[in-house]
């Protein structure tokens, strides 16, 4: 099963006041604020998800001598959903900023009984064998979106571990996901909340966050 991580309930930081924010119906309004908000999340995700990785030391030349550092030994492949997950993806990719990305497209096709399916359409990804994946998506609400990106990932190879990263996620799609990913897996929570709705949203959540990123779809 999974191991779990999550950020606003580990120790308060800095972390706390982004997830409010991006949380807050008034600051919401903001488009700019909360498609920064969400990358600054990716940041601080990143720097925890770093302290899992492999590092090696390698000699620094400065102006005056030489320094031994500790390097991270091999960049992340950084994939995710498409379209809400770009910003949260943005944050991720400052700080592994060598990484090779990855894109999913995937949504919600819903039926006129109120029930949906997850669709695929699209994936763009290297191999992924043998490597670390970071696959990130802001909301884990019931869990299928990203179990089946992850299954679609796959294709492309079987990772050596996987990082599953979300702002918030569901106390049902926490379940979900760690019932349904493999043991090499991490999953990184910003806040888990403990409802949601019958049409899978959840609640308090924040919303849809490609809409607030992005503007309304049709």
């Amino acid at each position: 099963m999974s191991k779990v991580r999550i950020l606003t309930e580990e120790n308060h930081s800095v972390f706390n006041q982004f997830v409010a924010e991006i949380r807050d119906v008034n600051i919401q309004k903001d488009r700019l604020r909360f498609r920064r908000n969400l990358e600054r999340t990716g940041e601080l995700f990143a720097y925890e998800i770093s302290k899992e990785l492999s590092f090696e030391e390698k000699e620094i030349t400065t102006p005056l001598g030489v320094s031994n550092e500790q390097l991270i030994k091999d960049q992340p492949i950084l994939v995710t959903i498409l379209r809400a997950g770009l910003p949260l993806h943005q944050g991720l990719l400052n700080y592994f900023d060598q990484a090779d990305n990855g894109y999913i497209s995937a949504y919600r096709k819903h039926h006129k009984d109120g029930t949906f399916d997850i669709e695929l359409e699209y994936l763009a990804c290297p191999s992924i064998e043998g490597r670390t994946v970071i696959l990130s998506d802001p909301m884990l609400a019931s869990g299928a979106s990203m179990v089946l990106s992850y299954k679609a990932l796959l294709a492309k190879g079987k990772p050596k571990h996987c990082h599953i990263v979300s702002l918030i996620g569901s106390a049902e799609g926490l379940e979900y996901a760690k019932k349904n990913l493999p043991e090499n897996s991490t999953i990184w929570l910003g806040a888990l909340d403990q409802e949601m709705t019958a049409q899978s949203y959840i609640v308090p959540g924040l919303g849809d966050a490609g809409d607030l990123a992005f503007g309304t779809k049709e």
